[in-house]
């Protein structure tokens, strides 16, 4: 049988998995959010895990994500060549890391189904490699202005400018480049603070400590559950702190099967992180999650998910569970938690202190969960209560298809909500109505 025969078959297979596994649940099972979360108990998908995922359409003309009530979305730009992440200058341009996902060697059949629906979906193709520049110079909520700000660059994905030196999150390590106050443009040579293994979870979310003397990198593992073994993942699934003054790096935190997100909670000064839990034990179980990052703190994976409820399917480490901690608060079974920065009371109409989170959405689920972006809460440090919607209406109402996955949050320069929208090739800016 041909490769393309096999695919066909491997396809209707996942599918049929799919629906069976729907109809064993009845229906959709009840989303595990929130800090006290309900996980429902492992069902492994064993060789066949479900594979679902809308085909990527796009918006048309006059088409644009739904707001919640109270607030309003225009486009600050459109055209983009799959945004992910956007950094804010001092002089309010607004910086956006175009890249995306390439494809790695095929090991199996599933991993050949995998990257034909990944690339339906527009999650898997050509990386950009650039930087683009975008200034709103007349302040009418939309930039006029785009420019090339850097390109040439290795899938980047996180962006920090301290002082004069602009940082750069690739793929295969963190780069450091000269920077002069409002330039269009940066064509220097830049230098290599770290070095880390491309490949797998391939993006590297930058975050400066406050006082300017520190970088925290978010580094994923390779594979989902440590598949081929612990030491190509050395390294990996981690957050790193760059010490900027003398070069020296470190494991953080460890445990983190895909940190992406960070951010810094004002009030208690810790660092918060987005992570993407594995694949293959059901709808919600386990959910991803936000949580604060304790130094050296060892947060489960591979060995075990949400505490300390051990994956079967992985050698144990009987000594690595003992110590793993439980997350702060559930975000739902793959919903692909990837954007996150902290929102101060009142730059949105009727939201609180609290944490905003991009969605990028699910793939591997019956039914599909994410392709929003949501608000969590915060008092005295932590979150507090149920989140709440920002936008949504990315994702068809019959799951065939996403006008758009929003990735990257970040505060505009007016004091506005940007969100990067990968699919829908975008730039949004949310503000009240």
């Amino acid at each position: 049988m041909s490769l393309s025969g096999i695919f066909a078959r491997v396809v209707a297979s996942i599918g049929a998995g799919a629906i069976l596994w729907r109809r064993r649940q009845g229906s959709a099972p009840k989303q595990a959010w929130g800090s006290a979360p309900v996980v429902p108990a492992a069902k492994p998908q064993g060789s066949l895990p479900t594979l679902k995922m809308p085909t990527a359409r796009g918006w048309t003309d006059g088409q644009m994500p739904m707001a919640a009530s109270g607030l309003k979305v225009n486009a600050f730009a459109t055209g983009l060549k799959h945004p992910r992440w956007i950094h804010v200058l001092p002089n309010g341009d607004v910086l956006v890391a175009e890249s995306n996902q390439v494809p790695e060697p095929v090991t199996s059949v599933f991993g050949y189904a995998m990257q034909a629906t990944m690339r339906r979906a527009d999650a898997l193709g050509d990386s950009a490699n650039r930087i683009t520049l975008l200034r709103d110079a007349n302040g009418d909520g939309t930039a006029e202005k785009r420019e090339t700000f850097m390109q040439g660059l290795n899938q980047p994905f996180g962006m920090a400018l301290v002082g004069d030196t602009f940082y750069v999150g690739n793929t295969d390590g963190v780069m450091a480049f000269p920077y002069a106050a409002n330039a269009d443009r940066i064509t220097a040579a830049g230098r290599k603070l770290a070095t880390f293994k491309p490949g797998g979870h391939w993006t590297r979310s930058l975050l400066p400590s406050p006082d300017g003397k520190k970088l925290f990198v978010g580094v994923g593992s390779l594979s989902n559950i440590a598949d081929s073994g612990m030491a190509v993942e050395e390294g990996r699934a981690a957050i790193y702190e760059l010490d900027l003054v003398n070069g020296s790096s470190r494991v953080f935190a460890g445990g983190l099967r895909n940190p992406v997100g960070l951010a810094w909670e004002p009030q208690s000064g810790m660092l918060w992180t987005v992570v993407n839990e594995r694949d293959g034990l059901g709808d919600e179980t386990p959910p991803d999650y936000l949580t604060s990052v304790r130094d050296g703190g060892f947060y489960g994976w591979p060995y075990c998910y949400w505490g300390q409820t051990v994956d079967d399917r992985v050698p144990q480490d009987k000594a690595a569970v003992a110590k793993a901690i439980t997350p702060d608060y559930a975000l739902g079974g793959h919903t692909a938690s990837l954007g996150l920065c902290w929102l101060p009371a009142g730059t949105l109409p009727g939201f609180p202190d609290g944490m905003v989170i991009g969605q990028h959405g699910s793939w591997n689920r019956s039914t599909l969960s994410g392709y929003r972006v949501v608000f969590v809460p915060f008092a005295n440090g932590r979150p507090a209560g149920p989140a709440r919607d920002i936008l949504t209406g990315f994702l068809a109402p019959d799951e065939r298809a996403s006008y758009g996955r929003p990735v990257g949050v970040a505060l505009g320069p007016d004091g506005s909500l940007l969100v990067a929208d990968d699919v829908g090739n975008a730039i949004w800016r949310v503000t009240g109505a």
